[in-house]
């Protein structure tokens, strides 16, 4: 009885904080969506329940955020810079990752490592001398800057994540490859790359999400409506002096956030293998 109730209590102790855990990350969601279609009126008053619709819900701040804003405009203009951010930094980064796995001596190791504390500087001091080159290069109030920046700090991050994921594939798949009449860049292309697809999607992930969620660069380069990535539009458009459109803010943070949930969720395996496929020997 000892032993079964010892199992008993570990069981329910799991599955409470598993509980615990999903309504923990489940309540942002469920915040965002309740304020998207509560109204004024319920918002607002201080004796309505905040956790439920005290009032019959609306669509009036989805109307006003399709009908009296730039947002779709701004998610257009996030998905273009994104994708070709995501570009940018897998053409530099998978041949830099793996030059570097297959370096020998230590060099390599503190040359990734040096990469890596790049992607560590914060923005805060990188965004001045930046936007004396977007200023040199004509790029102002453009969200081609932002396509030029954005790879400072996502190709450093994903070079290192790919290094590790590299020094786990055995160098004798290289040296077969070359044996078998391949050139070096050829045994990249044909067989390290088709083994590298959870790596790569994993850079395609944390790139795009990078791009997505970036603020200060976007607030410094781009101040036209029709040029603002999603984080921008809806920080400043939507926030006016003291007032705050809450449903707005909400419903775009809502809109905004499912394709990326959606998108972690449907790779998650491979996302997860990515990740962790240099452990052993990164």
């Amino acid at each position: 009885m000892t032993t079964m109730a010892r199992r008993i209590a570990g069981t329910g102790s799991f599955y409470s904080a598993v509980v615990l855990l999903v309504l923990f990350a489940a309540f942002p969601f469920y915040w965002m969506l309740i304020t998207t279609f509560k109204q004024d009126g319920d918002l607002y008053n201080l004796q309505s329940i905040p956790y439920w619709f005290n009032e019959s819900p609306t669509m009036e701040h989805i109307d006003y955020l399709f009908t009296d804003t730039l947002f779709l405009r701004w998610l257009g203009n996030s998905a273009l810079i994104g994708v070709c951010v995501v570009a940018i930094t897998l053409v530099v980064s998978l041949p830099a990752g793996y030059s570097l796995a297959r370096m020998p001596g230590r060099a390599a190791e503190n040359l990734g490592i040096g990469i890596f504390l790049t992607y560590l500087v914060p923005p805060t001091l990188l965004f001045l001398p930046l936007s004396r080159v977007i200023s040199l290069l004509g790029l102002q109030d453009s969200l081609w800057s932002l396509v030029l920046v954005y790879p400072t700090f996502t190709i450093p991050f994903c070079t290192w994540l790919l290094m590790g994921f590299f020094k786990s594939v055995p160098r004798e798949i290289d040296e077969a490859a070359i044996v078998d009449g391949c050139t070096m860049v050829g045994a990249f292309v044909k067989t390290i790359l088709p083994l590298s697809l959870p790596a790569i999607l994993t850079v395609i992930i944390f790139a795009f999400t990078l791009t997505m969620q970036e603020f200060v660069y976007a607030l410094t380069f781009i101040s036209s409506s029709d040029q603002k990535p999603i984080t921008l539009g809806v920080a400043t458009d939507l926030v006016r002096g003291d007032v705050y459109y809450w449903g707005e803010l909400m419903g775009a943070a809502l809109i905004s956030s499912i394709p990326v949930a959606i998108a972690y969720n449907l790779f998650l395996d491979r996302f997860i293998s990515g990740i962790t496929g240099g452990a052993v020997k990164g």
